[in-house]
């Protein structure tokens, strides 16, 4: 745990009791803080409960003692209207924080030769995939890795910052809407495509929510940005006109220029100290397919490069990665037809990426639908050779995908999976690939993505195990 002693001998009122929300309420406790925890759920608050927490109708009581509101980041702070725990806060002028900004905080009142370094990497796509990269790379290379944030444990569960260690964040817009004073030493965005509007208001909200990141950046600190797209080319160029050359780096999976990381095809070239040269050979990293986790590796390798890696070495740990649960993830293969789960696909824009990797597939999409639709999946139509829809967005999904694709209505994930199975079976082309990317939320029939996935890993090995079992043998 890392303790908060920021807010010693105050009150503070902690709103969410997820997983980060209890941890957080430990933190503040054991560095002094007295804690107000609520959360509208009952089963929350039994938890927080179990733990030793001090539940407080946080609805109920005056706020004339609270010093800060640590508000979950899937709380609405600014859209559709703000919540109304946010509403009390600003009515007293509590600040309105993250368990990041707490960590922030943390390192704020270390000595500097103890403070670790802090890798922050946020952007629509591939956030997780390059959070994980960057830690497996700098544990391989004998470094001391924690790996946190929007992925894995919450931060202040972790062991307290030893000098030497090094903090690799995935940041999403909610924790960043929510931090006002994390300077990390190196600051990544990969790129932004419409997303979370309901939560920002406009695309505007939401590419300002990315930016914080660097903003909140010291002199020296290093931006790293992705210029495959639009947004985030010109975001580039600005921060191009506001700091010194070398402290941003472009990265691009197509594009090739005199200083930066930038990927051709399966190579990854650095073109950070002199002329460029390839490094990294992605075609024999099966856990890093497509065009999408070429950026990655660029952005991972660029960042590693700058905190003092070698190329080779970092390119040695890559080869090495062994990729993340519910990205890409290959469940199994049976029969010529192979399973894979990207149920992190929660956009269309995700889904476009694991869409471009494969032929002859067997899609498996739907749930809650996002604005948008399937839109932006267009362009890797032609790969898919059957959609089978599931959850709330099926209608309307139907509907996009009508004279584009042949389309079934599954309703749930076990009929999905049945039906590709039974159509890639009958299928005389070899190299089905039955793929979970459902562009769209989960939370229609599942808690989480990664519920969705779990449960798309479960149906397929019992089907595997099924067909492997001889007939009568128990």
């Amino acid at each position: 745990m890392i303790p908060i002693h920021a807010y010693e001998g105050r009150r503070v009122a902690v709103f969410g009791l997820g997983r980060t929300g209890i941890a957080t309420a430990k933190a503040l406790e054991a560095g002094g803080a007295a804690v107000s925890c609520w959360d509208d759920a009952e089963p929350s608050r039994a938890r927080a409960a179990a733990e030793g927490l001090t539940l407080d109708d946080l609805n109920r009581r005056d706020w004339g003692d609270i010093a800060a509101l640590v508000l979950s980041p899937g709380i609405p702070l600014t859209h559709p209207k703000p919540h109304h725990m946010v509403e009390l806060a600003q009515a007293v002028g509590a600040p309105i924080i993250s368990d990041i900004e707490l960590f922030a905080h943390a390192l704020a009142g270390l000595p500097e030769k103890r403070r670790p370094k802090v890798i922050g990497i946020t952007g629509t796509n591939g956030k997780s995939t390059t959070t994980a990269l960057i830690g497996h790379i700098l544990r391989a290379t004998g470094r001391n890795v924690v790996v946190g944030g929007n992925i894995g444990d919450a931060i202040l569960a972790q062991a307290p910052p030893r000098p030497g260690s090094y903090y690799v964040l995935e940041l999403s817009s909610y924790q960043l809407d929510l931090t006002h004073s994390l300077a990390c030493d190196v600051a990544i965005l990969l790129n932004v495509t419409p997303d979370h509007i309901d939560r920002h208001g406009d695309f505007d909200g939401y590419f300002r929510a990315k930016k914080r990141l660097f903003e909140m950046q010291q002199p020296g600190g290093i931006a790293i940005i992705g210029i495959d797209d639009n947004p985030t080319s010109a975001y580039f160029s600005t921060l191009r006109r506001q700091r010194r050359e070398e402290e941003v780096i472009p990265i691009s999976a197509g594009r090739v220029f005199a200083r930066g990381v930038y990927a051709l095809g399966d190579r990854v070239y650095d073109a950070l100290d002199c002329a460029s040269h390839p490094v990294v050979d992605l075609a024999g990293v099966l856990t890093l397919p497509g065009r999408h986790n070429a950026q990655n590796a660029a952005a991972a390798l660029a960042a590693v490069r700058a905190l003092g890696v070698s190329g080779r070495a970092a390119a040695e740990a890559i080869a090495s990665f062994g990729g993340l649960p519910h990205r890409q993830e290959r469940v199994a293969s049976l029969a010529g037809v192979t399973y894979i789960n990207d149920s992190k696909a929660t956009n269309a824009e995700a889904a476009v990426q694991a869409l471009g990797c494969y032929d002859r597939i067997r899609w498996i999409v739907g749930g809650r639908a996002k604005a948008g639709g399937l839109d932006a999946a267009k362009p890797q139509f032609h790969r898919v050779a059957k959609a089978y829809l599931i959850g709330e967005a099926a209608d309307g999904f139907a509907r996009e995908l009508d004279g584009h694709l042949p389309v079934e209505q599954c309703g749930d994930l076990a009929g999905a999976i049945a039906a590709a199975t039974r159509d890639a079976r009958e299928c005389a082309e070899a190299g089905q690939v039955v793929l979970l990317s459902p562009a769209a939320a989960s939370f229609d029939q599942f808690t989480s993505y990664e519920a969705r996935g779990d449960a798309f890993r479960a149906l397929v090995n019992d089907r595997v195990a099924a067909d492997r079992t001889p007939e009568g043998v128990a």
